[in-house]
This record gives structure tokens, sequence and C-alpha cells, in this order.
């Protein structure tokens, strides 16, 4: 019998539910950002080569985490919306059949992939020198995608049931195992060969296998979500088409954000790849001090979906005011904070002044817009589960392809480096401020039915 699993997100105090669903969170989200600080700081150590090509891969990296984010939320939001209403059968299909398929679409894009590394890395702008560097690092990765994105599915049917302490753990175990494995790897310490960028590689592929396993564990045995029952093939297409609805345009969502990023790198590496090595530090820091809003961003998706199954759209609304006023708040601070601290800390990664001087100066003015991006990230998820996945893709295709990249590179023109990174700040303030109003305009409309 399936562990039984009720809708306890729809009954209680609003803020102090998402508090106690997102403290746990951000302990899995500084985990998993955690992971590529972890790789960034080793890699850095190798050289300003090392880390130009390891930043180069992370729009490509990105773009296929987001596929599958893409996917998880499409499930999340299906299931948890299945146990708002109480139908665990449904949970247990939906679960199953959105594994199934984030392994079928895992299985095409790596395959592509593999056979377009060179090409596709020339076309971001990466140097001759740096291919060699990029291609040790990608085809491992690909090899093993299949460990990096199953979890992401599976941990976020786990958070659709309410339980956000579960996936936080995976995710730090994973950190920790990555912590361990890096500098063996990469610099061959005792036993290991020196390995390098493939050595990085190799450490992700390894502790991601170490979440694939727990994740597993959890939906089969712990809470049961998953069915081994034989089932017609009809009712699984059934199951991708609800999955779908939502997961196509979130993971479309997800894809643009890193080809902008592409776009934003290519105009970055016309200053060098000391300039491009300095955008991957300044980037990863950047999500680093974002983890709390992302793991916010991850909760209010499974609290939407039960209050809206329960039929409790009040609920909704509340959520949504509480989120965008703790993200503003937390945004501004962000920005002192890392005004000040930015000089401090970039060195860390790498020695190379230039590399440091990127680095402080991209954090020191994206984060003037972090508020009205975390209300961005916020209504994108709130859009998703209130079954308007096309317009959290319309927004986001605005905010990079008609704010962003127009911007930085008009920016670029004037102002140089300041110029682009201007631009990002600015079309995170826009963007920000149409994603609030339209994911309350919805949630309006759901009241209102």
């Amino acid at each position: 019998m399936m562990r039984d699993i009720k809708a306890t997100l729809a009954e209680g105090p609003i803020g102090k539910i998402l508090f106690k669903l997102t403290v746990p969170m951000i302990f899995g989200m500084v985990a998993m950002v955690a992971f590529n600080l972890v790789d960034t700081f080793f890699v850095g150590k190798l050289g300003t080569d090392e880390l130009a090509a390891m930043s180069f891969t992370f729009p490509v990296v990105m773009a296929l985490n987001g596929i599958a984010l893409g996917l998880g939320i499409g499930a999340a939001a299906v299931i948890s919306n299945a146990i708002g209403k109480g139908n665990m059968k449904a949970v247990r299909r939906l679960t199953t059949d959105s594994l199934i398929l984030a392994a079928l679409i895992v299985a095409v894009f790596a395959s592509l992939g593999l056979l377009t590394i060179k090409p596709l890395f020339k076309l971001l702008g990466a140097k001759k020198e740096l291919l060699p560097l990029i291609y040790s690092y990608m085809r491992v990765w690909y090899l093993g995608v299949v460990f990096v994105v199953f979890p992401m599915v599976g941990n976020n049917a786990i958070r659709a049931t309410g339980d956000t302490k579960t996936p936080a753990l995976i995710m730090m175990c994973a950190v920790t195992m990555n912590v361990i494995l890096d500098p063996l790897l990469i610099f061959g310490l005792g036993p290991f060969p020196r390995l390098g960028l493939t050595g990085a590689a190799l450490a992700t592929v390894f502790s991601r296998m170490t979440t694939f396993a727990l994740s597993s564990w959890v939906l089969i045995k712990r809470y049961k979500m998953v069915t081994f029952e034989k089932t017609p093939i009809g009712e699984i297409w059934n199951s991708w088409k609800k999955i779908l609805y939502i997961g196509l345009p979130s993971a479309l969502t997800r894809v643009i954000m890193p080809v902008g990023i592409g776009v934003i790198t290519k105009f970055v590496s016309m200053f060098g790849k000391e300039a491009v090595a300095g955008l991957g530090v300044a980037t990863r820091i950047g999500f680093f001090s974002m983890t709390i809003i992302w793991a916010l961003s991850s909760v209010i998706a499974p609290f939407i979906g039960q209050n809206w199954g329960s039929k409790k759209p009040d609920r909704v609304r509340k959520g949504l005011w509480i989120s965008y006023r703790f993200s503003f708040l937390y945004g501004l601070g962000l920005f002192i904070i890392l005004y000040f601290i930015a000089p401090l800390i970039t060195p860390v990664f790498n020695g190379d002044p230039e590399v440091h001087r990127v680095s402080t100066l991209y954090l020191r003015i994206l984060s003037m817009g972090y508020g009205l991006q975390g209300i961005f990230i916020i209504s994108n998820s709130a859009l998703n589960v209130l079954h308007r996945p096309l317009w959290g893709a319309l927004i986001t295709a605005i905010q990079m392809f008609l704010l962003y990249i127009p911007l930085a590179f008009l920016g670029m023109k004037f102002m140089g480096l300041n110029g682009i990174f201007l631009g990002g700040a600015i079309s995170y303030v826009i963007s920000g401020l149409i994603a609030a109003k339209l994911a309350l305009n919805f949630s309006r409309e759901v009241y209102l039915k």
C-alpha cells in the first residue's frame, strides 16, 4: 500500500508554512550551488584557461539542467494537484511516468550533445586552444547526464508531497561527495591519477550517482510513489500530456536563460578569456547568493498546487504577496552586502587581477536587480502551477531577448563590460514587475472561479 499523503499545505498559517518549507530547501539549494562553487574553486587552481573552459560549459549545462527542471516542475505541479484532490492512484501514475519520460529525453539530448561539442562551443566564442579542455569535460558530463537529470525530476516529485527536508538531505549528500572527489580526481592526490577538467566532470557524475540512488529509494520504498504495474501505453501517454503541458513551457523557460547567457558570454569573450573566467566565477557566486530565493520558488509550487487542488485560491494570493515582499527586501540587503564584500571573495577562486576585476564588477552591478529578479523567479514558478506555463515562457523570452540581450549589446557599445552588466540589472527590474503583475492577475482569475 502507498503511504498516506495528505494536502498538508492547505491548512494553517501561510507565512509559517512557507518558512518551514523553505528552511530545509535552503540547505539543499546551498548544497547544490556549493556543488558548482567547489568545482569552480578547484578548477580555478588549475589555471585561467581551465577556468575559462569550464565557464564556457556553463550555459550548456544549465540548458540541459533546465530541461530536467522543467520536467520536474511539470511533474510536481500535476502531482501536488492530485494530492490536493486526494487521488493517490493518479499520484503514483504521474510520478512513474514522469521518470520514464525524463529517461527518454535524456537519452536523446545526451546523444545530440556528444555529436556537437566542438561546433557548439566554437559558436559560443571559445578559442581554439580551449576546445580540447571543453571537450574533455563535456564528453564525460554527457555520458553521465542521466544521473544529473533523473534525481531532479525525482526530487521535485518528493517536494510535491510537502516534504522538502528529504530532497535537501539528498542534495547535501551529493555536494559532500563532490568536495571529497574533486581534489582527488582533479589533482591526482594519493593513488588517483591527475585528470584535470576530466576529473572535475567525473567527480560530478559520481556524486550525482548518489542522488540518483537516494531519490530512487525514497520514491520507491518510503513513499511508494512508483508503480511497476503493467500499464496501457494510452494511459502513460495521458500522463505525459499532463506533465508536458506544464513541463515543456517550463523547460523552454529554463532553456531560454542559458541560451541568453551563452549570448552574453559571447559578448564578454570579446574582452578576453580572463573576462570569461571572471564571468564564470561571478555567475556562480550570484547563484549562491540567491539560494534562499530559489528555495522559496521551489516550495511555492507545491504550496500553490495543493491549495488550488483543495479549492483554496485565497491562500494562493496571500502566499504570493508574502513571497514578493520577502524577495524585495532580501534583494536589497544582498545588493548592500555584495557591493562591499565582492572584492574580498572573488580572489579566492583565481589569482588573476583581471578575473578578479570582472567578477567584482558583475556582482556590484547585477545585484542591483536581484530583488526584482527574485520576484520574477517566484512568479514564474507560480504561473506554472496555475496552469499558465506559456505565460512563464513568454515573460522569460521577453526578459532575455527583448530586454537583457539588446540592453547588454547597447551597453557594450557605449560602456564596455559595465554596460553589459548594467543591461542585465535593468532587465531584471522591468521583467520582475511584469511577472508579478501577471501572476497576481491569474491568481485573481482562479480566485473568482
